[in-house]
Formats: structure tokens, sequence, C-alpha cells
């Protein structure tokens, strides 16, 4: 992680968006829900950055901790309802100390070993995970899942019937995970972690055992994942065992994680909100959202490794470096190459579906079967990649030429 970025900008920032959010959509319960995830996920997104990018453990179970977080917020919450000491505002914190527990073994099998070994076994104890959940339906519910109310009580005049109650806590519980975190990786122990990440031999050579500094990662990215997949579970009120211990949903964390920019640290946090936004809004809008999320992450990778962070970051050295002309021009070819990809790849499936004209805006439509359309879509496909070959000429060859 760079570290440039001080604690009291990252809590701005969340704070500024939150504000934000809640005053363009306040009547809207769409928003709210939204705003609560992007929190939660953001945990759960910066406790794996924690092992990816402080230190350079690819995991592909992390979805064990957060569904263990979950599975302990859902009992707790059925002991508070039934005994009713339990407060709900402590439910996550609770929750984050027994996903700790799980992955205190967890940890101790996986980090005997770093790279692709470790991540192989974090990816079979995930599996194990998830086949033990479907095993024993009778503790964890199966397919159908575990529910709880997260109603029962009165905590300082609150009752989280409200989704807005419910967002205010996971909000709270954000900034303040995010501070913890970012903390951490400034103290001694945080150098130590990117001493492993970086040289373990050199780090084992100066009396640090790497395995031990592995297994103390893993533990509290442990903790922080199950606090927010307790938020989660307190959000949602059932939590369905196989599929929040699955691959599918720790590959979607690693997968957002990378695409939000594990090289800083509010990196994660757009990676949550790239999440959300690709499972309500980008899902309802068009079938072929995965292929988007797949495009994404391979363009990512090629051309920007450092994520929307890293592109945030490198933009204004850029703009000095290339100048205003250059950096717009790259700028309107790239979204002109994304609009004539998007409107042929929405075109060419609703030919091979037989479905109606393509409703790209409200009010305006595209026929699939029209040649004029696919004529504007090449067409916006040869000027953004002609836009983006003049950013890319060295200063002065166009206008020689």
């Amino acid at each position: 992680m760079t570290g440039r970025t001080r604690p009291v900008a990252i809590a701005a920032a969340v704070l500024a968006a939150a504000v934000v959010l809640a005053l363009l959509f306040r009547g809207s319960g769409l928003a709210v829900s939204m705003l609560t995830q992007i929190a939660w996920l953001a945990i759960v997104l910066l406790a794996n950055n924690l092992l990816l990018g402080q230190c350079g453990l690819l995991s592909f179970g992390h979805a064990v901790q957060v569904g263990a977080g979950a599975l302990a917020s859902i009992a707790a919450m059925r002991w508070g309802a039934v005994h009713g000491w339990m407060p709900l505002p402590l439910v996550p914190l609770c929750s984050g100390l027994a996903a700790m527990v799980v992955a205190l073994p967890l940890a101790y099998v996986a980090t005997r070993s770093a790279g692709t070994a470790f991540a192989m076994v974090t990816l079979a104890l995930g599996e194990l995970a998830a086949a033990l959940a479907l095993m024993l339906p009778e503790w964890f519910g199966g397919e159908a899942g575990l529910t709880a109310d997260r109603v029962y009580g009165h905590w300082l005049g609150l009752d989280f019937a409200s989704p807005r109650q419910v967002c205010g806590l996971a909000l709270a519980y954000a900034l303040a995970a995010g501070l913890a975190l970012y903390g951490l990786q400034r103290t001694a122990l945080g150098r130590l972690f990117n001493a492993v990440r970086d040289n373990p031999e050199r780090a084992a050579f100066l009396g640090h055992d790497p395995r031990r500094l592995r297994w103390l990662a893993y533990a509290l990215a442990g903790f922080f994942a199950g606090v927010g997949g307790a938020l989660g579970a307190v959000q949602f009120e059932i939590v369905s065992a196989p599929d929040a211990l699955g691959l599918a949903r720790s590959g979607s964390y690693l997968l957002f994680t990378y695409l939000g920019g594990s090289a800083h640290f509010l990196g994660p946090v757009l990676g949550s909100v790239l999440m959300v936004l690709a499972s309500t809004l980008l899902a309802q809008w068009s079938a072929a959202w995965p292929l988007y999320l797949g495009l994404a992450f391979l363009l990512t990778v090629m051309f920007a490794p450092g994520g929307v962070a890293g592109l945030i970051a490198a933009a204004p050295g850029a703009v000095v470096a290339r100048g205003w002309p250059r950096c717009a021009s790259a700028l309107a070819g790239a979204l002109a190459l994304t609009a004539g990809g998007i409107a042929a790849v929405e075109m060419a499936y609703r030919l091979h579906a037989a479905e109606p004209a393509w409703a790209w805006w409200p009010g305006r439509t595209l026929d699939p079967a029209a040649p004029l359309a696919w004529g504007c879509a090449c067409a916006l496909l040869v000027a953004g990649a002609g836009l983006l070959a003049a950013a890319r000429l060295p200063a002065g060859q166009g206008a020689r030429r």
C-alpha cells in the first residue's frame, strides 16, 4: 500500500460520499440499501486487501471468514431475541471475534507457505467449508439458509427496524474499521507485513518468522471480514451458507478488490462501490453483465494494474507530463470505445436471443437488425481507436504530419 492518503482525507471522503448519496436519494429505499451494502462490503474488501495488498497473500477462501461472521451474527440475533441481553450494535463485533476464532486453525494450515501453495490451500478450505454446509443442513440451514429477526429490542432508543438505522450502523463500523486498518499499516507490525510480502528471506534473517506474521495477518483479516459479514446478515436477516462460503463469493471479493486497486488503501472502498453497482444496477440493466465484468478485469490486468484507484492517483501526473489535449483525447477515445463495444454486445445479444429493440436510454431504442445502428457502433469503435492512437503519438508528431 502507498500510505500517501491521510486518515482525515479518508474519513472525509467516505463521509462526503455518504452525505451526498443520502441527500440525492433521501426518498429512495434502493439508495439506502446500496449504501449499506457498500459500507459492509468495504470492510470485507479492506480485510481482503490486508492479505493481498499488504502481505502479498492471494486468498481464494476469504468468503469462509465472511460467512463465519454472518452465521455467527444469525446465531447472536437468535440468542438476543430469546435472552434479550445481546445489543444489536455489538453483534458485528462478537461475530468478528467468532470469525477470527475460525480463522486461527485455518491460518495454521494455509500459512505454511506463500504464493501459489497458499492460494490453492485457501481454495481447498473454501470448497471444504461450502461442502460441509451442504452436508449438515440442520446446522447451516442448507440451501434455504438461516434467518433471524434483527428487531428484538431497543438500544439507546434504536430498534433497527428502519433500513436507515442499519445503514448508520454499517457506516459507523465501516469508518471505524477503515481507520483501524489504516492505522495498522502505519505501525511496525504493518511494515513487517510489507517485509514478508517483499522479501520473506530477509525478514527471516532479521529474526522475524514469516509464517507467524502471515498467520497473524490471516487472523486479523478474518476478524474484519467477520465484522463485514455480520453487517450483511443484519441487513438481509438471512444467510445461505453454501453461497456465502463458496468459491464464487470469494472470487467476487478478490475480483473487486483488484478492480478497485489493491496497491492503494482506498482501492477496496472503490471496489465495494463497483461491486454493488454491478450486482444491482448493471445486472438489472443488461443480461450480459458478467461479460462486461470479465472484460473490465482483463483490461485492468493488461493496462491498469493499479485499478481504479491507481488511475485516479496517476491522473494528475499524466496531465502534467502529457498535457490536457492528449489526456482529453485518450479519455474521449476510451469512452467512445466503451460506448461502441456496449452497443455491439447488446445488439448482438438481442439478435441471438430474438429480443426486441435495445432501450439504451429512456424513450430511445436501437433496432439490432438495422444497418444504421451497427454503422454507428462501428463508427464509435473506429473513432475511439483513432483518438487513443492520436493520444499515444509523441508530442509534436501529430502536428508535423
